[in-house]
């Protein structure tokens, strides 16, 4: 175990000559110490129909725009200025009287067509067209319930929206996976650049001639690795908190991004073993990270969704046996890997 502290105290040692890293680790401290003030902005990229305020004016035309403007009475921010005619509510638009223009036409069988023109690649341009999609999602429910009598079957009752906050939703969905989750990437990047580079110094033979294994060589770099990653994740959970977001269930989400971290070093440690070169390492890393997490986001009992449930106090009895899977699989995962590497060396 000594030999193994002591590659692991090495590999801490080095990590200040890792400026990408640091820069990373720099990156996600200033994210989790403001987040209070950062995720407005983000929620806005996130969900821009979550700015308030925005103030959108529509010049339109056409025979059914009355019923335009009675669905934008019910959108805040949307206001609909009818014209004579199409070339008048486009004039207005290209003088800048108007945000976006809607020609709104009955067609002889019933149907109202809508065709909408905004602005394009400006800087509003995303808040317009969220308004507008807003104001067109209003018509058609304005429509749908005033024609429901000439349905042969009455259509099916549209559920109440729930009012979630996007602000919410943001933090415990997007941000707090991505706090906890970056310091499982960047082990795993660590440990590839360990090993290729001890390859590339010719430092690795150093080590062998060392009384240690390659085995505890490489468990001296995972430990190091592993070790470093729920230091950051606690830090970041605890600025959060320090900023009004509280999350629960801190001790089972650092027991997770741990045991995500083991099986990700391990992933690391094998490409590094096979794929010396560093390059070559780190694309192999990222094409096999992409996967994995990629993968098992999309599955209801993926990684982030258990943390999102963690976080809001909100787990099933299956989410902490997903924990229980993922460590269990992290330690077959690295077990697996060693061996590998025990038996077959490293570059070889």
């Amino acid at each position: 175990m000594g030999s193994r502290l002591t590659v692991a105290k090495r590999e801490i040692a080095g990590l200040r000559a890792e400026k990408t890293i640091l820069l990373a680790i720099s990156i996600q401290l200033f994210i989790a110490a403001f987040s209070s003030f950062l995720v407005v902005g983000l929620v806005s990229m996130y969900d821009p129909g979550a700015l308030d305020g925005a103030e959108v004016e529509v010049a339109a035309a056409g025979d059914a725009v009355a019923d335009l403007e009675r669905a934008a009475a019910e959108v805040p921010g949307a206001s609909v200025t009818p014209y004579e005619d199409p070339a008048a509510a486009r004039t207005a638009f290209d003088r800048n009287a108007a945000d976006a223009v809607a020609i709104a036409t009955r067609e002889d069988t019933g149907r109202i067509s809508v065709a909408v023109t905004a602005p394009d690649a400006t800087v509003e341009t995303t808040v317009i067209v969220v308004q507008l999609r807003d104001l067109l999602r209003t018509y058609e429910r304005v429509e749908r319930v005033e024609r429901a009598e000439s349905l042969s079957r009455p259509p099916l009752p549209v559920p109440d929206s729930t009012g979630s906050s996007p602000y919410f939703t943001f933090t415990y969905t997007v941000l707090i996976p991505v706090l906890v989750f970056l310091p499982v990437f960047i082990s795993g990047s660590l440990v590839v650049d360990s090993i290729t580079e001890e390859l590339d110094r010719g430092t690795l033979e150093l080590l062998r001639v060392a009384p240690v294994t390659i085995g505890e060589i490489v468990d001296g770099k995972a430990l190091a690795a592993v070790a470093i990653a729920p230091g950051q994740a606690l830090l970041w959970l605890l600025l959060l908190e320090l900023n009004g977001t509280p999350v629960a269930n801190v001790p089972t989400i650092l027991l997770l991004m741990t045991a995500l971290t083991t099986l990700v070093v391990g992933v690391a440690a094998g490409i590094a073993a096979v794929a010396p070169d560093r390059r070559a390492a780190q694309f192999l890393y990222s094409i096999a990270v992409l996967v994995l997490f990629g993968g098992a986001s999309a599955m209801a009992s993926g990684p982030t969704n258990a943390v999102a449930r963690l976080a809001i106090d909100s787990a099933a009895p299956a989410t902490t046996l997903t924990v229980a899977i993922y460590a269990a699989l992290a330690a077959v995962a690295y077990l697996g890997v060693r061996r590998f590497i025990t038996e077959n060396g490293i570059g070889e």
